[in-house]
């Protein structure tokens, strides 16, 4: 049962508004935080050890300062005054998995979960420390094993932690964290949250396919939820296209140059508006003959050969198996960043690597050995069980109250734009024959997004989704100059979960120097739920929001 609370504070940032919790937490140590652990009856408790408890002051830091490949320090910064603590739990007789809990002394009577990247092990404390702000209790998970988002190794003959990772480790974590939330404050959580891009994405649809009630609003960004079918179609491209320096290879310099400018020049102006931004690439049919080396006066170094063409045409088509959907292609206008992904100095580790340490545990399986057969055995491997998560079926979810805002750049060169739509039409089909699905789900397209934040063509961007702050530097947290609603999508669910207000548009932001505030804002404009697009209205600056409507 929720407990009523005025919208005002609800919405406020700062902590000592009206409905922030201010009553006496429990002390932040390792003997009381244990002692609340043992008070806990249920099986996981039982298999639970507290590791280690710290009391965080004001402007304080707490985390992990190893540089991992692919992602900042995971040390937040510019703290509000907190406990942090972290627990680990025994998941099998050969796996285990760690979390943390981020416990602000000003709290807001709210439980914020934030999901991880890729195959990563670790704890996502920029994200914890985002949570803080608004004065969650925010709690993240390692998933089981330690290491980068790119990082594969670890799944080698280990079902166990895959199983962690696949959903184990970020279930248990909740279900133990919200326990000793209650224990620690003395009172009941009155709603819970949810925020994660990529695996994140996937981990926090998983958790509600499993368990309908563990969330009140869900923030999901990106989400790579069919892992089973995008591992064969990663492999199946990397094939297309390596090795690096075969005919079918297109030099990758030539990505964010000639490909790329070339998808601009005929599908920019697509959407009505000449700005260096794609907002319509299913309109957007572009006549790739043109960078043929075979046109006269081509310059060799800026063309593509037949060869290569052909190569191109297959990384932006659907993998098809006869009538059979595997996964959709590239989306038009990520090629800027194709070779951060896709195509670098050799093949992409979720594809390639995972199916030699993961699926056939063979470290010298080769990437010509990839058929169509490979899909077949992969997608049947009982493990996809634990972790895709497309049980479109999200009626308990649904039912219970859950709502969710999904989002996805239209320029993602990792995980496809598509699959989100696909994902959302598939629930909208189970589930929307007698309850609309947008009285619950609404789904938004980032034009020039990249994955889960960025761009590389000045569009705007930020709307406080799972990771962004971590491209603007530490300490920041909401939309930095836009702590509201309209800006904000994390307190944009909050408003549609506690306050019934359905989200009909986000604005999205960027700065002359697009990941630094202090630069002065840029651009800002409307994102629109599916299937509505932010149309520019015919007057007014094209760069502001108030210029455009959803339609």
């Amino acid at each position: 049962m929720h407990l009523t609370k005025s919208l005002f504070a609800v919405l406020a940032l700062a902590h000592h508004a009206n409905g922030t919790y201010i009553g006496g937490p429990s002390s932040c140590t390792l003997d009381s935080l244990s002692q609340q652990l043992s008070f806990i009856n249920n099986p996981l408790s039982h298999n639970a050890t507290i590791i280690a408890v710290a009391p965080v002051q004001v402007n304080g830091s707490y985390g992990n300062s190893t540089i991992l490949p692919d992602i900042p320090p995971m040390l937040s910064t510019g703290l509000p005054d907190l406990c942090a603590v972290e627990v680990n739990i025994t998941s099998s007789e050969s796996s285990s998995y760690i979390f943390s809990l981020f416990l602000p002394s000003d709290w807001n009577s709210r439980f914020l979960a934030v999901g991880g990247g890729g195959t990563g092990g670790y704890i996502n404390y920029l994200d914890m420390g985002v949570g803080t702000h608004y004065g969650f209790a925010a709690m993240s998970t390692d998933n089981g094993h330690k290491g980068a988002p790119s990082d594969i190794h670890w799944t080698y003959k280990s079902p166990e932690k895959e199983i962690d990772w696949g959903y184990r480790a970020m279930h248990g974590s909740v279900g133990l964290a919200k326990e000793l939330i209650k224990c620690y404050y003395g009172k009941d959580i009155e709603y819970s949250y949810y925020s994660g891009c990529s695996t994140g994405g996937r981990q926090g649809l998983k958790e509600a396919q499993i368990s309908a009630d563990s969330f009140d609003g869900m923030l999901i960004g990106a989400p790579a939820w069919w892992i089973s079918h995008q591992v064969s179609w990663i492999t199946k491209i990397s094939k297309d296209y390596y090795p690096i320096g075969d005919p079918k290879s297109i030099p990758t310099e030539l990505f964010s140059s000639l490909v790329y400018s070339t998808v601009i020049d005929q599908c920019d102006e697509v959407d009505g508006v000449r700005d260096g931004i794609v907002s319509s690439p299913e309109n957007c049919h572009p006549d790739f003959a043109v960078l043929s080396c075979e046109n006269a006066g081509e310059n060799a170094s800026a063309c593509l050969t037949d060869t290569q063409l052909v190569t191109l045409g297959k990384i932006y088509a659907d993998y098809y198996i006869g009538s059979e959907f595997v996964h959709p292609g590239l989306e038009l206008s990520s090629e800027t960043g194709w070779s951060q992904n896709m195509f670098g100095s050799g093949p992409l580790s979720y594809g390639l690597d995972f199916i030699r340490y993961a699926v056939y545990q063979d470290l010298d399986w080769p990437l010509s050995a990839y058929n169509d057969s490979v899909y077949e055995y992969v997608k049947d491997l009982n493990i996809m069980d634990s972790i895709d998560a497309d049980d479109f079926n999200m009626s308990p979810y649904r039912d219970q109250g859950g709502k969710i805002l999904m989002y996805h750049g239209l320029s993602d060169p990792l995980i496809v734009t598509r699959g989100s739509a696909y994902f959302y039409e598939q629930v909208k089909k189970v589930t929307g024959i007698s309850h609309p699905i947008t009285d619950w789900f609404r789904l938004f397209f980032i034009p020039g997004m990249q994955h889960c934040a960025g761009t590389a063509s000045d569009a705007p961007w930020h709307i406080n989704g799972a990771n962004q702050n971590w491209l603007v530097g530490p300490g920041a947290y909401s939309v930095p100059g836009f702590q509201d609603p309209k800006h904000d999508a994390l307190l944009a669910l909050m408003e549609w979960v506690e306050g019934g207000q359905a989200v009909d548009q986000i604005i999205a932001t960027t700065w002359h120097d697009s990941t630094v505030p202090s630069s002065g804002v840029w651009k800002q404009r409307p994102l629109c739920p599916d299937p509505k697009k932010a149309v520019y209205k015919g007057v007014g600056e094209v760069n502001a929001a108030e210029s455009w409507i959803c339609q």
